[in-house]
């Protein structure tokens, strides 16, 4: 086990571009080490797997956000070109950027962490690899602060330490808890109550179904002395062979031996389930910052509401979410390349925000005020002569 576990180790030596976690997956799939303080793999099974409202809702948030552009600027003016934006556009041989960014955007969702790998080669970023948040630990130092990331799959473990300085071989992303150091919280424990109900009530209403869609009822013995463990047994199989199930749906119950039939009726306030099960689904996109409208939830369904829905989604979850995460993909990766680089949203890229957009720069054509130069940097680009392209006179977004 010691020599297999130094040829783990011999694995990140430089000029190899794999993943220092690859052999491991590839080698061992058994085993789910639980390292955060909050079960990922419940999350994920109960939640994204089972609950068709969270799963749309992660599917969502991750897709949108992982199609939106990114902008590479330094010093104010954007970079066209650059290895930087080589390396998301194609960050491993297994996928692009978009993908990459989707699994990344995605284990935030249902975790509230997520990690990056950089495989580097003479301290430079040649590949990246989403990890999963499930099998990562943080080694903290003596100051508290994360000195170093193991990977565990099984019984194997890798160990990636934070260097001094230089571009870090993990990047770990968070999303806000109050409560934890080093561990994000995840949405989707937050909505974990209305998760719960919304599956009951799913689970309810199968049963439900399953049971020719009426309630329960109790076969009530009028004799003098009461039934045997032979009898009790036979009618007990009886009743779930023969009179159980959808496909025995009002098959007639015969009785004999002073046995009588009496239904249990549900109260309207038992019955509301639905409702019950329509609110959980609004308290879980609450908790997602998805608009129910969008999820196809019991609404306002009319054009107008569904724009301003879209609107707010981009506006409120999307961007704060992509902004984030381009701020700490470029202070990872940009002491690599020696510049101050910037990674941002193209906003202009969004088509729900082309409304927005279109007011904007009617409000600025109109600001008589304003030099060419001024209304360039008020809609977000640089004066002429900047450095970067330039998108031509702002009279033409008329």
């Amino acid at each position: 086990m010691f020599n297999l576990l130094q040829n783990l180790g011999r694995l990140a030596a430089p000029g190899h571009k794999a993943s220092r976690a690859g052999a491991a997956m590839a080698l061992y799939h058994g085993g789910r080490p639980i390292w955060t303080p909050r079960d990922y793999a419940a999350l994920a099974r109960e939640g994204f797997q089972r609950n068709p409202v969270v799963h749309r809702a992660v599917r969502l948030v991750a897709e949108a956000a992982a199609s939106m552009p990114l902008i590479l600027r330094e010093g104010g003016s954007e970079i066209v070109a650059h290895p930087l934006l080589d390396l998301l556009a194609r960050p491993n041989p297994r996928e692009g950027g978009t993908g990459l960014l989707e699994t990344i955007y995605g284990h935030l969702m249902v975790s509230g962490n997520a990690y990056i790998e950089a495989a580097l080669i003479e301290a430079m970023p040649r590949e990246l690899y989403a990890l999963r948040p499930d099998r990562m630990r943080i080694v903290a130092g003596s100051d508290g602060w994360p000195a170093a990331y193991d990977y565990v799959v099984g019984s194997q473990s890798v160990r990636f330490t934070i260097p001094p300085e230089g571009v870090a071989p993990v990047l770990h992303l968070t999303l806000f808890h109050p409560t934890d150091d080093h561990y994000g919280l995840s949405p989707m424990e937050a909505a974990a109550t209305a998760l719960d109900i919304h599956n009951a009530a799913g689970a309810w209403n199968k049963a439900l179904l399953d049971n020719a869609a009426r309630p329960s009822g109790a076969l009530v013995f009028a004799g003098a002395t009461g039934l045997s463990d032979n009898q009790f047994d036979r009618l007990r199989r009886e009743l779930e062979q023969t009179y159980q199930g959808a496909q025995n749906a009002g098959r007639p119950l015969l009785l004999e031996g002073g046995l009588d039939w009496k239904p249990l009726s549900l109260s309207p306030q038992e019955m509301d389930f639905v409702q019950a099960k329509h609110m959980a689904a609004r308290e879980i996109a609450l908790a997602f910052g998805v608009p129910p409208l969008l999820l196809g939830l019991p609404g306002d369904a009319t054009h107008a509401n569904y724009a301003e829905a879209n609107r707010a989604f981009y506006r409120q979850t999307v961007i704060p979410l992509v902004r984030r995460t381009a701020q700490a993909l470029a202070h990872w990766l940009g002491p690599a390349y020696g510049r101050a680089l910037v990674l941002e949203p193209d906003l202009d890229a969004i088509e729900a925000l082309a409304q927005e957009r279109e007011s904007l720069w009617r409000r600025v054509n109109a600001a008589g005020f304003l030099d060419d130069d001024e209304k360039r940097e008020a809609v977000g680009y640089g004066r002429r002569g900047g450095g970067h392209d330039d998108p031509g006179p702002i009279e033409g977004s008329e």
